[in-house]
C-alpha cells in the first residue's frame, strides 16, 4: 500500500518455478549416495533451480556487492572507532586489501565495492572498481532528526535493485551481500527492533567491540528513537528513512533485485539479515530468493534468520561483516553442485536405489 514508488519493480516478481524444483529433487534422488545426505546443501541447489527456472542452473559467475555508507548516529558514541574508518576500509576494498577481498579471491568471487553514502569522496582504486551510487555524504544523526528523507530511502532501495540488474546483464548468476559502515549495527538494531516490535536489548550487540557502557548507550539511543519515531512510521520504507542507513536500504534493494531478476542472493550476517527482513516485509516472498550463509555472533543473528525462515550453512561465530560469511558459503555450494552435476547415478553403477523408509 505504501510502496507505490517501488511498484514497477515489485510487479515483476513471480513465484519459484515448482517444475524445475521437482526435477532437481528427482535428480538428487538418482545420485548414488544416501538420500538427503547433503542436508540443506541439497535444498540449496533445489531452491536455486526454482529461482533460475531450470534444473541445471549456472552459478559459475558470482559477485560480492559490498555497500558502503556512513551513519550520523556515530556522533552519539555508539561505536568504538570514528566515522573516518568507513572511507579508509572502502578504499582498501577497491585495492583488494580487506579480509573479504582475500576470501573472495579464494572462492572465485568478483568484488564490487559500492559507495552508497560514504561521508567523503573516495579514490577509485586499482583492483576493484568503485561503483558510485552515492545518495548523500552520510546520513543524519537519527537521535536528533530522521536519518534521511523517504525519497532518499526509496532512491537507495532502487539503487540496490539496479545493482542486481546491472550484474544480471553482465552474466552474474549468484550474488553475495556485504557492507561497510561504521555505526551500521546500531542502524540495523534500530530497524529490526521497529519492524519486529521487540525491545532493543534483544537485538543489540557490541558491534566491533563496545564496552558495557558503550553498549548501554547504544541501546538507550535506539530505545529513544523507537519512542520518537514509532508512531510516524507507516511502513518499512519509513522505518529505513528514520533510523536506517544508505547501505542498509541499498541492501534491501539488492534482495528485492534478486527476486526481480531471479538471481539467488546470499544473506551475510546481522546487518545483511536486517536488510533481508526489510525486503521480505516490503514484498512478502522475497525470502524465496535468499540463501542464508551463516549465523552471526550478534545477538539477533539467529532470531532474524528464524524470522525469515532461512537455515544457514555455517555456524562459526563470525561477526566480521563485509560479506565474509556469504563468501565463505560459496565453496560449500560449489561442492554440493559438483556432486549434483557430476556424480554417477545408481543406474550408472548398477546398484539398487535408496528408498525413503521413514525416520530421520
Amino acid at each position: 500500500m505504501m510502496n507505490r514508488e517501488l511498484q514497477p519493480y515489485l510487479s515483476q516478481i513471480r513465484p519459484l518455478d515448482e517444475k524445475s524444483m521437482e526435477m532437481a529433487r528427482l535428480k538428487w534422488s538418482k545420485v548414488a549416495k544416501p538420500l538427503n545426505s547433503l542436508g540443506i546443501l541439497e535444498e540449496c541447489i533445489i531452491k536455486i533451480a526454482g529461482i533460475r527456472e531450470t534444473w541445471q542452473p549456472d552459478i559459475e559467475k558470482r559477485a560480492l556487492l559490498i555497500l558502503c555508507g556512513d551513519n550520523g548516529i556515530v556522533e552519539e558514541g555508539v561505536t568504538q572507532t570514528g566515522q573516518e574508518v568507513t572511507a579508509i576500509v572502502t578504499e582498501n576494498m577497491t585495492e583488494g586489501n580487506s579480509s573479504v577481498c582475500i576470501m573472495a579471491e579464494q572462492a572465485k568471487v568478483d568484488v564490487f565495492p559500492v559507495d552508497m553514502g560514504v561521508a567523503r569522496d573516495l579514490k577509485p582504486g586499482t583492483r576493484y572498481g568503485l561503483i558510485s551510487k552515492k545518495v548523500s555524504y552520510g546520513t543524519k544523526n537519527f537521535r536528533k532528526e530522521p536519518a534521511m528523507t523517504r525519497a532518499e530511502a526509496v532512491k537507495s532501495i532502487i539503487a540496490g535493485i539496479n545493482l542486481v540488474e546491472e550484474l544480471a546483464e553482465k552474466g552474474y548468476r549468484l550474488i553475495a551481500t556485504g557492507e561497510m559502515g561504521i555505526g551500521n549495527t546500531t542502524t540495523s538494531s534500530a530497524v529490526s527492533s521497529m519492524i519486529l516490535k521487540k525491545n532493543p536489548e534483544e537485538l543489540t550487540g557490541r558491534g566491533a567491540g563496545l564496552s558495557d557502557e558503550g553498549l548501554g548507550r547504544k541501546v538507550q539511543v535506539i530505545r529513544e528513537a523507537i519512542e520518537k519515531y514509532g508512531s510516524e512510521c507507516r511502513d518499512v520504507v519509513d522505518i529505513l528513512a528514520h533510523v536506517g542507513g544508505f547501505d542498509l536500504a541499498g541492501l534491501a534493494g539488492v534482495f528485492i533485485g534478486g527476486a526481480v531478476c531471479r538471481i539467488p542472493i546470499l544473506v551475510d550476517g546481522f546487518i545483511s539479515a536486517s536488510a533481508a527482513l526489510c525486503a521480505e516485509r516490503i514484498y512478502p516472498g522475497c525470502r524465496d530468493y535468499m540463501l542464508a550463509s551463516h549465523v552471526s555472533a550478534e545477538p539477533a543473528g539467529k532470531l532474524l534468520l528464524d524470522e525469515l525462515g532461512l537455515t544457514p550453512f555455517i555456524q562459526a561465530g563470525m561477526c566480521l561483516g563485509e560479506g565474509s560469511g556469504a563468501v565463505a558459503a560459496i565453496p560449500l555450494i560449489d561442492m554440493a553442485y559438483g556432486v549434483y552435476k557430476k556424480m554417477s547415478s545408481f543406474q550408472d553403477i548398477c546398484i539398487e536405489e535408496y528408498k525413503p523408509l521413514g525416520g530421520i
